[in-house]
């Protein structure tokens, strides 16, 4: 049976969805969810491991009202901190806990060689180009 053509929105959801295939058992392996793992990776990079929480959901793609249980529940277990400037306390920031830190430093290992393994079936060069027209995209003005 022939497969129809996807959209632009479904093709980019398959990818999404096979490329995950690499990341969910390592997840599971760790009790995380894809978004709580989203949260710990982007506060690992940004400098001072720390952001408002309204810049966290931009740059993770979670909703805010959505972010606020990831943040719930990430903080019970201990990996991040939530906050409130003493010079504004309407601000809302989160930071990422030593505990988070150690967590993240158990994963990446088996992260990164995920990420090899991609890179490997796609090949370098394609993997290169797939980043560089995803990155081409989200700077596509509506």
């Amino acid at each position: 049976m022939a497969k129809p053509t996807p959209s632009l929105t479904v093709a980019l959801l398959q990818a999404r969805e096979a490329a995950m295939g690499f990341f969910r058992p390592l997840l599971n392996e760790y009790g995380l969810t894809e978004q709580q793992w989203r949260v710990i990776r982007i506060l690992k990079e940004v400098p001072e491991h720390q952001l408002e929480s309204r810049d966290l959901a931009e740059i993770a793609c979670i909703l805010r009202p959505s972010l606020t249980g990831v943040l719930v529940r990430l903080e019970k277990t201990g990996y991040v901190k939530r906050w409130k400037p003493a010079n504004d306390q309407r601000r809302l920031c989160v930071s990422l806990t030593e505990e988070g830190h150690r967590l993240f430093d158990a994963m990446s290992g088996d992260m990164h060689k995920q990420y090899r393994r991609i890179k490997r079936q796609l090949g370098a060069d394609n993997y290169k180009t797939l980043m560089a027209l995803l990155d081409q995209l989200q700077r596509v003005e509506p």
